[in-house]
């Protein structure tokens, strides 16, 4: 019986099969899943609104829904407290509502899926409300516009980031981006016809919010992987969200009681 041995290369070392790598191990991780659908609807109705101005234009010659809806003190010590809302609703140009339609498509949808659609919701419309009473207190100009809430979200998203540096990539650059972008658009609303004052309320409203009540991201290793979920408190954000309203509507009725 002749005798089997192992075959040899060409260097006449014996050739044995090389090891099999490893699989490669990865690790699932799951973070909670929201539809994002609140900042579409913004959008929507906004434009809507911005088109409904310009067909009054067109027919009546005058600009209606702003004359109902925009910020103008008198009317709001008389009693039409909807106008220190209604104003996010409405634009003054395409150029107007084109950059803020755009901050808000870029920034909405990211931030609705880590705040949820309710919450997001509800920072919009307080920031948008904050940013107006803070017109209110400090100018006499009429205003309109929804940069009051967009500032609002633009602090909430630094905030959110900031917080749960962890969880986000790059997040010292993006963090340095937005804080350029808030000064950057903060000086130019010192730029004459800019309500300055509704940016730096909205900017305040979305602050106290997010940095209060805002995701507060934690990771929990189960069997399936790592999942992350908000270990903010859900009441949190309910009682500083009503402490934020109040505050800002006291400063508004003192406003209306001293003048």
């Amino acid at each position: 019986m002749s005798e089997i041995t192992p075959q040899e290369n060409n260097l006449g070392a014996e050739e044995f099969p090389a090891p099999e790598a490893p699989p490669e191990q990865r690790v699932r991780v799951y973070a909670p899943e929201s539809k994002v659908w609140v900042t579409y609807v913004i959008l929507g109705v906004t434009i809507l609104v911005y088109l409904l101005q310009m067909l009054s234009e067109f027919l009546i010659g005058g600009d209606y829904p702003a004359f109902l809806g925009m910020k103008i003190n008198e009317y709001i010590l008389a009693g039409q407290v909807w106008r220190l809302l209604t104003p996010v609703l409405l634009h003054g140009s395409i150029m107007h509502i084109g950059f803020n339609m755009l901050f808000l498509y870029r920034i909405g949808p990211g931030l609705e899926k880590n705040y949820g659609s309710k919450k997001f919701l509800i920072l919009y419309l307080v920031s948008a409300f904050t940013g107006n009473v803070f017109s209110f207190l400090f100018t006499q100009a009429p205003s309109l516009g929804a940069s009051t809430a967009i500032f609002g979200l633009v602090t909430a998203l630094a905030v959110l980031i900031y917080r749960n540096q962890n969880f986000f990539r790059n997040s010292r650059d993006s963090l340095i981006n937005i804080g350029s972008t808030i000064v950057i658009n903060l000086f130019l609303g010192l730029s004459p016809g800019i309500d300055n004052f509704g940016h730096l309320g909205g900017l305040l409203g979305g602050l106290a919010i997010a940095w209060f009540a805002g995701p507060q991201f934690a990771a929990r290793q189960e069997l399936d992987g790592y999942h992350i979920f908000d270990q903010q408190p859900e009441k949190k954000f309910s009682i500083t969200v009503l402490i934020v309203i109040i505050a800002f509507a006291l400063l508004a009725v003192a406003k209306t009681i001293l003048f």
